[in-house]
Formats: structure tokens, C-alpha cells, sequence
């Protein structure tokens, strides 16, 4: 046989082999698809979960730097449910629940509050605490005592939070923020009226800076705190799963510990 010969029938081979590997990637990624949420992440051994890292004391870091509070330790005790290991992705607010919509997170540990309006777009958990909402002013402010008040006025939250809904529904306009302390601080400099916030982080923000001259002006029922997945019947299974450790853990009396650990209350009844 001639060299030219070879050479044609060596690239005849390899194409064929190119063929069968791309057929192999495209069957593979075929089956992939058709696998629900539950069975990827277990072949995966990881829960990727979104959080802020930021918002004390549902997320945040400790004196060492490590990633801690009530949502991390309750989405290491979900990914231990699952059999997988918790892998935690640090992100702002803003993208935590449109990551979750494109998949680039499993699920959210971070304090989301259910809405009807986010119950469109998302599965979400059985409630596993409630928390209390605080309208909170400088300590000097008279004139802000009820969410009526925010009328004309200007308020910081976090950008589509439930917190900074509630506020431009009562006429407020709203500086958006990524941390709690940027609020405080354009708080107390007088760049904004008031904030709508989670009653535990300002609870603990005080416990935190005794002298800060804050004062909650009005303490609103509390929300029920969800977590998310993606929508539809994929992450169905999933769902079931994280609502059956759930449970167990508010059988065992785990999830009342860990509110009274972080919040200083129990927090898992409405």
C-alpha cells in the first residue's frame, strides 16, 4: 500500500472515531438531560448553594474568615440529608435567585422570603422560620413611625428584596445596596430616611454596635423563609427531599436550636 493510500484510510479512521466520540458525548449529554435535579446532584456529590457571606447573622464570615451562620449551617445539614457535600457560591443578593433560575446554584441559603410573585418563578421549601420585619430610622428621626410615613421619603435595601418592595409600595424610593452595614451607615448619615430589614440582623447589628444611633420604629409579623430551586417537575424529587430534612430537624428540635443559637428566639413557628 502507498503512502497516500495510508494516509487516506488512517484519516477515514479517525474521522469514523470522531463520529462514534461525538455520537457518545451527544447520547451522554442526551441522558443527562433527561435525569431530574435530585439524581445530578447526587452523581455529582456537591449542593451547590448561593448565599451573600454578608448578611449577619444569616450568612457571613467569623473573626477567622470562615463562611458561617443560621443558613450555612442549615444548608450543610440539607447537603447531609442528600448524601452530597455543601458547596457554598458567595454572591450579591441581585444574582442569588436569577443564578438559581439559570442553574448555576442547586438551591439558596439565604434568608429568601416567599412572595406569590417569586412562587411563579421558583419551587420553594416549607417555610422554615419566620422572621420579623423592623422599620428602622435614626435614633433622632420623630417623624417616620408607621410604613404610611415612607411616603415621599427614601429608604436602602437590597435591590427586588421583599424588604425594598414593601417600602416603594408605601411610596418610598429606594437606594439600592449590597450589605447591611452600607445601609446603616448611609442611614446614619442622613442619605436615607429609613430601611425595611429583617428584625434578627438588626437585632444582632445592635448587639454588635451597642451605640449606634438606630432605633426600630415599628416591628412588622413575621415572613416566611423559604428556600428555593428551580422550577418545574425536574426539581419536583429534590424538593420532597429538602422537605423531608426539614422536618427531621424540626423533629429532633435541630432547626429551634439553631434559631435560638443565631436569632436568641425560636423562630420556626409563624
Amino acid at each position: 500500500m502507498n503512502r497516500k493510500k495510508t494516509l487516506s484510510l488512517l484519516s477515514l479512521c479517525l474521522a469514523a472515531l470522531l463520529l462514534l466520540a461525538l455520537a457518545g458525548c451527544k447520547k451522554s449529554d442526551a441522558s443527562d438531560a433527561q435525569k431530574d435535579h435530585l439524581t445530578r446532584i447526587r452523581e455529582a456529590g456537591v449542593l451547590v448553594i448561593a448565599t451573600e457571606g454578608n448578611w449577619s447573622p444569616w450568612t457571613y464570615h467569623d473573626e477567622k474568615d470562615t463562611l458561617t451562620g443560621f443558613d450555612v449551617e442549615i444548608g450543610k445539614l440539607l447537603a447531609q440529608g442528600l448524601g452530597v457535600e455543601a458547596k457554598f457560591e458567595e454572591t450579591e443578593w441581585s444574582a442569588i435567585l436569577a443564578g438559581v433560575d439559570a442553574g448555576r446554584f442547586d438551591i439558596a441559603c439565604n434568608g429568601v422570603g416567599y412572595t406569590p410573585e417569586r412562587a411563579e418563578k421558583y419551587n420553594f421549601s416549607t417555610p422554615y422560620v419566620y422572621t420579623p420585619k423592623v422599620l428602622v430610622v435614626r435614633a433622632d428621626n420623630e417623624d417616620i413611625h408607621t410604613l404610611a410615613d415612607l411616603k415621599g421619603r427614601t429608604t436602602a435595601n437590597s435591590p427586588n428584596s421583599t424588604y425594598a418592595n414593601l417600602a416603594e409600595e408605601n411610596g418610598a424610593t429606594v437606594t439600592s445596596i449590597d450589605t447591611l452595614d452600607q445601609t446603616i451607615e448611609l442611614l446614619l448619615q442622613g442619605r436615607v430616611d429609613a430601611t425595611i430589614n429583617a428584625k434578627g440582623s438588626i437585632d444582632d447589628y445592635l448587639a454588635q454596635h451597642p451605640g449606634a444611633a438606630i432605633k426600630i420604629a415599628l416591628t412588622l409579623e413575621g415572613d416566611p423563609v423559604v428556600f428555593p430551586v428551580s422550577k418545574g417537575a425536574d426539581s419536583e424529587s429534590l424538593m420532597a427531599e429538602i422537605d423531608r430534612i426539614l422536618g427531621e430537624l424540626r423533629a429532633s428540635g435541630k432547626l429551634q436550636e439553631l434559631s435560638l443559637k443565631y436569632f436568641g428566639e425560636d423562630l420556626t413557628n409563624p
